[in-house]
């Protein structure tokens, strides 16, 4: 195989730096898909190499050994068996973190002994000179019998040095370890000669995978039933197979550490790492910071994105208005200008906002504080039938309900995974932050407390803190009524605090602002010209009164100032009669308790698509009604009802937040929730219940304020 064909696949244990290496290696030529068959994320990515060859990257999701768990484990198992159908990596590129040696050396230990060609990328080596460990990098290769290359994918350091093996390895100039990681100590040697009679490429290692986990394998009927055999007829016992394989793993793992690793005194003084620990996991002060984070993260959402999103609505504004005095008046111009370009600015102007946002999440996961969060709120978490594994993909929920629905498969307990995955809708997605935003400018004044608390961030904040507040709620609830009963434990790695890898997060800021814009835009753009259609055209008979009406009204109109209120009056009727209208007004019996008219029904209605949809179907509805170069957010404060009182009261606008936090908008995380459940009976029960309490709690809302 030549070298411009080269697969790679990346393994290592989780927080191990394998990201930022996926990262530094492919920048942003990366896309993501799911396995076949399963939903978990598929990550790949093309890589320059030293010759000038491309090669593709296969980020496999993050294990801690080769006997895998959750499903993410299992197909990084199946790649790295070659027991997958659609991936067959030329290489393994593993990475271990130098920080924590000797807890990474049992997976690498594993790979090795599958043997495949094998590149160790050893990462962290700052790290592990600041806690004074010292490592022997050519004895540690020479012991291991594969390359070792130091990197540091912050800094870009040793990735050339990384490219160049990988190439020799992929041109196969290094080949699999000769020797056994655990020398002279067979595992099942009788059972093992019989495995390798039937599959004779198999390494002795591979086999007892092969005696253990067969039934996961593709292999044909036949097959199965001879590798049964060979496990009855030696008395295969796998658990005492896999204990003795550990400890002789580890005792290897003792003396080459010894051999090649210097490492401090672990009685000196306590580690930056743990003082920092000691404050951040207070049970009191550890609680108030996290509020501080929480705040500061919204805060940052308003103070810093204000900026590019003012330009970036004044200068559609005056396109808007640049359009309008060159385009004649024609139904492609009003398609143009009302259509389109409204819906393209409903998104534009947003994506400074969610690029922040994803943004700093990625800084507090990059820095170690995330998974603090996770910890602390453990002990919350099983109060209400969930535990700290449950947090991860609740917090995860601030950005997409459907990934952080999808993360569940951590959770072994059956019951706290499918509490997880009913009440993550309620976490405030990205998806929700446009309504959110308009909604808040539009009432709520731009005013700051003490010089620096601003009500609008204080605002947003109580929101996302409703539907987490709200999420423990109901799963406090469910947990008495789904009745499954099993034990759980929560078991956590804390990893190191560092500084955020900057690149990382802005590849993260980039990759979600084009995904909103390609996916989410796809949408918004679609169903903005849907309704311009539905808002601009009616049936005849109703068309042709409005229109007849509006002949009246212009030769009646004898001054400037009356054609106008004559036009806007024309304006709103045919809206009104359209069938955007028809439908809107329909409906409006049902939304009047919440303080909403015809149009927000409108967008409530079309926003189930994606929430984000909310704002497009608004920008729609108003440039199709006011045909001027006002920007959304002055057309909807203007925006009045029939007895001439405002339409976005800070009643209604509180009672409509509420509803978004609450209301299950989204007909992806439905589909979603089908596929992890693999019953359509959660996805509707989830549906109800949301549904029922967001009209609730928007009518408590509205009344209320």
């Amino acid at each position: 195989m030549s070298s411009s064909q080269l697969q790679i696949a990346l393994v290592g244990n989780p927080n191990s730096g394998k990201t930022s290496l996926f990262n530094s290696l492919t920048g942003l030529n990366q896309k993501v898909g799911n396995f076949p068959g399963v939903t978990v994320d598929k990550k790949t990515g093309q890589c320059a190499l030293n010759d000038k060859s491309v090669a593709t990257i296969i980020d496999l999701p993050g294990t801690y050994s080769l006997y895998p768990r959750r499903a993410d484990e299992w197909v990084a198992y199946r790649v790295m068996m070659d027991a997958d159908k659609d991936v067959h990596p030329d290489v393994i590129l593993l990475v271990a973190d130098a920080s924590n040696l000797k807890r990474n050396l049992l997976f690498c230990s594993q790979i090795i002994d599958l043997k495949r060609p094998v590149v160790v990328a050893l990462t962290m080596m700052d790290l592990a000179a600041g806690k004074g460990i010292k490592i022997d990098v050519a004895g540690l290769e020479r012991d291991l019998g594969v390359p070792v290359v130091p990197v540091n994918p912050r800094k870009n350091k040793g990735i050339p040095e990384l490219k160049k093996v990988l190439t020799q390895a992929g041109k196969m100039q290094f080949v699999p370890a000769v020797f056994d990681f655990i020398p002279n100590k067979k595992l099942a040697p009788e059972a093992v000669a019989d495995i390798q009679k039937l599959f004779p490429k198999l390494s002795d290692y591979a086999s007892i995978h092969y005696l253990i986990n067969h039934e996961s394998f593709p292999l044909e009927q036949e097959m199965q039933d001879a590798v049964e055999q060979v496990e009855i007829r030696n008395k295969f016992n796998p658990t005492k197979t896999q204990a003795e394989e550990i400890m002789q793993r580890y005792a290897r793992i003792k003396q080459i550490m010894q051999l090649n690793v210097v490492e401090p005194d672990p009685l000196e003084r306590k580690l930056f790492t743990e003082k920092l620990d000691n404050l951040l996991l207070h049970r009191v002060w550890g609680y108030a910071i996290l509020l501080i984070v929480l705040f500061l993260l919204f805060q940052s959402v308003f103070w810093v994105a204000q900026f590019p999103m003012d330009a970036i609505d004044w200068t559609f504004s005056q396109l808007t208005t640049w359009l309008n005095a060159t385009l004649p008046e024609a139904w492609w111009s009003n398609l143009l200008v009302n259509g389109l370009v409204a819906g393209i600015n409903g998104i534009l102007v947003f994506v400074p906002q969610i690029m922040i946002l994803f943004g700093l999440i990625t800084i507090l996961e990059d820095s170690g504080y995330m998974a603090r969060i996770s910890f602390l709120s453990d002990k919350l978490m099983r109060k209400v039938g969930l535990n700290g594994k449950s947090v991860m993909p609740m917090i995860s929920g601030f950005a997409c309900a459907v990934p952080a629905i999808m993360s569940a498969r951590n959770i072994e307990n059956k019951k706290e995974r499918l509490l997880t995955i009913l009440v993550t809708p309620l976490m405030s997605c990205s998806a929700r932050l446009p309504v959110y935003t308009i909604l808040i400018a539009l009432v709520i004044p731009n005013e700051y407390y003490f010089g620096i608390l601003s009500i609008q961030g204080l605002v947003m904040m109580g929101l996302y803190l409703l539907g987490t507040v709200m999420a423990l709620i109901v799963s406090y609830v469910l947990r008495f009524l789904i009745k499954m009963k099993e034990k759980s434990f929560f078991i956590l790695e804390l990893p190191v605090y560092r500084a955020p890898r900057w690149k990382n997060v802005g590849i993260t800021m980039i990759q979600k602002a084009k995904i909103f814009v390609t996916d989410a835009g796809r949408i918004i753009i679609l169903i903005s010209l849907l309704l311009w259609f539905l808002s601009s055209y009616g049936p005849s008979g109703r068309m042709d009164s409005v229109e007849k009406k509006y002949a009246v009204l212009q030769q009646q109109a004898l001054t400037p100032e009356a054609k106008v209120a004559a036009t806007k009056q024309y304006n709103s009727e045919k809206l009104q009669n359209s069938y955007a209208g028809i439908l809107g007004k329909s409906i409006e019996p049902v939304i009047t308790p919440l303080g909403y008219d015809w149009k927000i029904g409108i967008a409530l209605i079309t926003s189930f698509a994606a929430r984000e949809v909310f704002v497009g179907t608004m920008a729609t509805l108003y440039s199709v009604e006011e045909k001027d170069n006002s920007t959304l957010k002055e057309k909807m404060k203007g925006a009045t009802r029939e007895d001439g009182s405002k339409v976005y009261t800070l009643g209604t606008a509180i009672s409509l937040m509420v509803f978004y936090v609450l209301a299950m908008q989204c007909m992806s995380t439905l589909v979603i929730v089908k596929r992890e459940t693999r019953t359509w009976k959660w996805p509707a029960i989830q549906f109800v219940y949301m549904t029922g309490l967001a009209y609730l709690m928007s009518f408590i809302a509205y009344h209320i304020f």
